[in-house]
């Protein structure tokens, strides 16, 4: 008689149970300001890096996907705060040509500071398997920024079409 298994989800970065000791190790911990470390159920929402993002490739594992996911150390992560335009199912060129532009912005954004990406909400995945999360830079949401340029749009809880 065969055994049935469940299947079991890929543990992300940020619930990994070596987060804690690992930014201790790395000297992040001091970065919260005052050099004193925050509570651990705060730090556990909260991850902080420095790095190089430019549009992932088949062996990316920090990247920008399109302008509201990217990848970090291999865990892709979808921002909760904003919807921007697709580009690889995009539905018109218009779409395409502003998701192409968000893709471009969201990469220069991440890479202007430190990248802190903030566990919010009930909801910890989405249907794809993806991290929610809000991404921000410097103290501040990318998500905003890229809503004040117009490159994408606050999330209202559903996707909306990009094509008139």
């Amino acid at each position: 008689m065969r055994r049935a298994y469940g299947k079991r989800r890929k543990r992300g970065l940020l619930e990994s149970p070596w987060l804690i000791p690992g930014l201790a190790a790395a000297g992040i911990v001091g970065w919260f300001g005052g050099g004193h470390a925050p509570e651990p159920s705060s730090l556990m929402s909260l991850a902080t890096f420095t790095s190089s993002f430019s549009k992932c490739t088949v062996a990316s594992r920090t990247c920008v996907i399109d302008g509201d996911t990217i990848k970090i150390s291999g865990e892709t992560i979808r921002m909760l705060d904003i919807d921007a335009p697709e580009t690889r199912q995009a539905r018109c060129a218009s779409e395409l040509e502003r998701g192409n532009r968000a893709t471009r912005r969201l990469a220069e954004i991440l890479n202007s500071g430190t990248v802190t990406v903030v566990k919010r909400g009930s909801r910890d995945v989405d249907q794809y398997g993806r991290s929610l999360r809000v991404v921000m830079v410097n103290g501040r949401s990318a998500g905003d920024i890229l809503v004040a340029e117009g490159l994408a749009r606050k999330w209202s809880g559903q996707r909306r079409p990009w094509c008139s």
